[in-house]
């Protein structure tokens, strides 16, 4: 209260004619961040009850399309028998399913496991040139009408491919983004295990908002653990692409086909290893948002793609720019005002924000992690630590030092599934 008192004396002369530029400040960046986590999906949700945009089947369209189920894989060697078993019980034709399975610069044992299996096409070269080189390499092999990649790592329902072939039915659908489930892991270290709860609620949250996206008009940006598109939508994609799933499911939409979402069809993984290995995928994948704005640039033209243009720069684009900028400025801000002038309102704020921040600072301690305090803060560090990453992924991606070579992501072990 001292402080307070004596900081807002020495503050006050100085800034009380800013006081409302720095009300404006804080305002605007309060609702900037609560538009992009929460209110384009409340927007988007209520808009969906008038104009729900729904799948048209078909009847004309075959039942069982020829589907190419495409898995990249990077020294995989201990995963990789568990994911051919996996993909081989899928609950689809087999005279309309092929598997390819491509595993260039891998100097393990994956490629040799998966030439152990008939029904596994192995594609395989000692060059690793990157993940949307393999891809290319893989589409260009395949003779499916319907494409579906998923990850090495990533174990999905047995009805997952025909769930997805369902929505081809309907002409204007492009592609069908699956769900991803992140599992916990028993036993594990206390950072594996604050990553899993971090990570399972984030990606909870995030499938609420691709459902949400899906019935208003189309997902933006599938995630690589498991979806599909047209073969004749494809596009092969330049070598340094980072994100490939998500610029290949971009470019589609941007066509005007729709990426529909479906839930029932999921992989699930378990969470990153440590918090380390956490942070350097969430960093690959900021720098990689930051250049897929660059390259999709047409869709920030919203008289092109009104429908498209809005939830991509609501959800996406926001996400990876304006949002961490305005968490900073808000913060500042809110301390300006509450210090500088006699506001009980703007002094509360600023207490909330300072808990919140503390507990996202305190739940890191593994003193604290097993307790109720950690699990209470996990969803503020998780909040947290996305953002950081976001910032930190801005600047790799300004020195140009994110290599598109893909990197085998750590994950816990496959033992402490629950």
């Amino acid at each position: 209260m001292i402080f307070q008192i004596f900081a807002g004396q020495a503050l006050r002369p100085r800034l009380y004619s800013n006081m409302h530029f720095w009300q404006y400040i804080f305002f605007t960046s309060c609702a900037l961040v609560f538009y992009n986590y929460a209110g384009y999906a409340i927007l988007a949700a209520v808009l969906n009850t008038f104009m729900r945009t729904k799948d048209k089947p078909d009847p004309n369209s075959p039942v069982a399309p020829k589907v190419s189920f495409i898995v990249a894989a990077f020294n995989e060697g201990s995963i990789i028998r568990e994911k051919i078993l996996n993909s081989l019980d899928q609950d689809y034709p087999a005279d309309s399913l092929e598997f390819l399975f491509i595993t260039d610069g891998s100097t393990d044992d994956t490629p040799g496991i998966v030439s152990a299996y008939p029904s596994i096409r192995l594609l395989h070269e000692p060059q690793r040139r990157g993940k949307s080189a393999a891809v290319n390499r893989a589409v260009n092999a395949a003779t499916g009408d319907i494409l579906i990649f998923s990850d090495a790592n990533t174990m999905l329902n047995k009805e997952a491919v025909r769930l997805i072939t369902r929505h081809y039915r309907d002409p204007k659908v492009g592609g069908v983004a699956g769900e991803k489930k992140v599992l916990s892991a028993a036993g594990s270290a206390v950072a594996t295990a604050d990553v899993g709860g971090g990570e399972g609620m984030y990606w909870k949250y995030e499938s609420k908002l691709k459902q949400i996206d899906s019935d208003f008009y189309s997902v933006v940006g599938a995630a690589g653990e498991l979806f599909s598109l047209r073969r004749d939508l494809y596009e092969p994609l330049p070598h340094n692409i980072i994100l490939d799933d998500f610029v290949l499911s971009l470019r589609a939409a941007q066509k005007g086909s729709r990426i529909i979402y479906e839930r029932d069809a999921y992989a699930t993984e378990l969470p990153s290893f440590s918090i380390q290995d956490e942070k350097k995928r969430k960093i690959r994948i900021a720098a990689g948002g930051f250049q897929s704005i660059v390259l999709l640039w047409p869709l920030l033209l919203f008289w092109r793609h009104p429908r498209l243009t809005f939830l991509y720069v609501s959800h996406r684009v926001l996400r990876w720019t304006l949002s961490p900028l305005c968490l900073i400025l808000a913060l500042i801000a809110n301390i300006v005002l509450a210090l500088a002038f006699d506001s009980q309102l703007f002094t509360m704020i600023l207490i909330l924000q300072l808990t919140f921040y503390g507990l996202a600072i305190l739940s890191m301690s593994p003193a604290v992690a097993g307790s109720k305090l950690g699990k209470i803060g996990k969803i503020p560090y998780y909040f947290v630590f996305m953002n950081v990453s976001v910032i930190l992924g801005f600047f790799r991606w300004l020195k140009g030092s994110q290599s598109a070579v893909w990197e085998k992501a750590r994950r816990a072990e496959a033992g402490m599934a629950k």
